[in-house]
């Protein structure tokens, strides 16, 4: 981030805090506490600034996120303390994320062409790919990840299911990254977080599919479950969930990580136990080792087995991402630059996906990727302006809008399949409880919910409340237990 772009930041929280002086006599003693916390973080942030204006890139950086810290530990304490309102905190701490990745991004924003035709002026509204370079960057907390890692048996086990079975899948996970990297990369880079550590939580977690959901309920590319989410600014706004938005979900995994490195002295291995198999049972190992290793089979051996699966998966992970070549491994060029494009009928995005065509898997992944907002079955109204690779904008134009694939792919998607009645494919049932319903609780899923109550099954249950894939429930939402006899 350039230097005089910081300046800017920081005058903005400078203003924000110099509006609180106003309130302080209005709010309660230990809210103003936090509150002045916030100047002190402005202040830290000017020093570390200056010394970047200086030249002192390591000091400067340090500072910079030391204060960055101090800002979001302030404003976690803010939401547990009465007559303190965290949106000043998440407010101030957005503005240097937001400002920091569009300035990642070369500074140009989402604006469709001048002429307003789709398509039109497409180079003018490219929101510029993150530079290759960026990969080499490797520094953890100031040290080089290929240090920090140890190859050790278990890691490279890991690397070794990664090279053959779970190869496609690997490969798949960069395709996927590549064309969100835009949006999550300049997050992990402001915070001093390497991109390897990114791409192995992502590819364990979730093989870069947005929309992705596990059986106990974590959503999304960095796999959040509801609670932790919330913590870190994810949840259901105006409908839909950020959980599933790229840009969000790094956003929240930096916070998160940088919440466990200051409370593992920067373990990286122990940090990566922790968003497997929980905070608090990574800090009480960590506290119990007696300094002894993460590895040491004392310690490991205490990890869930499932925890210790997942650590040397995700280290693998990031090993090959900074050296692929030294096992010739070969990850596919892709072009991770995008632009937005307006439509000039109405389409949803599995209809695009049929017209559009193109290589190997088609665009179906990336224009649901990148537009996490649309559910890819719902007819998008002419006019509605999505982010989509720079390749798309001329296939549309020549084959979406009209002709032979526009029509072909509107009829395939009017198409249905067959219903077969429900007495033709089940076994005669007790009498289902008529007119009960359930109020969602944390922690649920659609699949626990059914088993309580006799449902016929998860996928049963969505259907008879409207919910489309992937079932996301949220909590305190009513569900009809229809067809559900206990």
């Amino acid at each position: 981030m350039r230097a005089s772009s910081l300046l800017v930041l920081l005058f903005g929280a400078s203003t924000l805090v110099c509006s609180l002086g106003a309130e302080a006599r209005r709010v309660p003693a230990n809210a103003q506490k936090l509150y002045d916390t916030l100047g002190q973080a402005s202040e830290q942030y000017r020093a570390g600034v200056d010394l970047l204006r200086k030249g002192d890139t390591g000091p400067g950086r340090e500072a910079i996120r030391k204060a960055s810290a101090q800002l979001l530990d302030a404003a976690r304490r803010c939401g547990d303390t009465r007559g303190c309102d965290t949106a000043r905190f998440l407010a101030a701490y957005d503005a240097l994320v937001q400002h920091g990745a569009e300035l990642a991004a070369g500074g140009e924003g989402f604006a469709a062409g001048e002429s307003g035709v789709p398509g039109s002026g497409e180079r003018s509204c490219v929101l510029a790919n993150v530079p290759e370079a960026g990969r080499s960057i490797a520094l953890l907390k100031g040290r080089d990840l290929r240090e920090v890692i140890e190859l050790n048996e278990p890691v490279k086990a890991a690397m070794a299911e990664w090279l053959t079975w779970m190869r496609p899948s690997l490969i798949t996970s960069w395709e996927n990254y590549q064309q969100m990297r835009f949006l999550m990369w300049p997050e992990y880079e402001q915070a001093g977080l390497p991109e390897a550590l990114l791409f192995g939580i992502l590819a364990k977690e979730s093989n870069g599919r947005v929309h992705a959901v596990s059986r106990a309920g974590a959503a999304g590319p960095m796999q959040f479950m509801p609670a932790t989410g919330a913590r870190f600014g994810l949840g259901w706004r105006d409908g839909f969930d950020t959980r599933y938005d790229p840009q969000l979900a790094a956003r929240a995994s930096v916070l998160y990580f940088n919440e466990r490195f200051a409370e593992l002295n920067n373990d990286l291995a122990f940090a990566v136990a922790a968003y497997n198999g929980g905070e608090g049972r990574a800090l009480r190992l960590k506290q119990a080792s007696g300094g002894k290793d993460f590895w040491d089979p004392s310690v490991y051996s205490q990890l869930p087995p499932e925890t210790r699966d997942y650590v040397p998966y995700v280290l693998a992970a990031a090993w090959l991402f900074l050296h692929p070549e030294d096992y010739g491994l070969e990850f596919p060029k892709v072009d991770g630059a995008a632009t937005v494009m307006k439509l000039a009928a109405p389409a949803s995005i599995y209809q695009l996906a049929i017209c559009l065509g193109g290589p190997r898997e088609g665009f179906f992944r990336p224009l649901r990727n990148l537009n996490p907002r649309h559910e890819p079955h719902t007819l998008m109204a002419a006019g509605t302006e999505l982010r989509v690779p720079v390749a798309v904008p001329p296939l549309y134009r020549a084959s979406c809008i009209t002709g032979p694939r526009a029509e072909l792919a509107v009829s395939l998607m009017a198409a249905s399949k067959p219903t077969v009645p429900a007495t033709a494919t089940r076994a005669p049932q007790s009498p289902a409880v008529a007119g009960r319903t359930y109020r969602v609780k944390s922690g649920d899923t659609l699949s626990s919910i059914a088993r309580r109550h006799g449902c016929a099954g998860p996928d049963e249950l969505a259907r008879s409340n409207g919910l489309r894939s992937p079932y996301v429930i949220r909590s305190g939402q009513r569900l009809q237990l229809k067809g559900c006899r206990g």
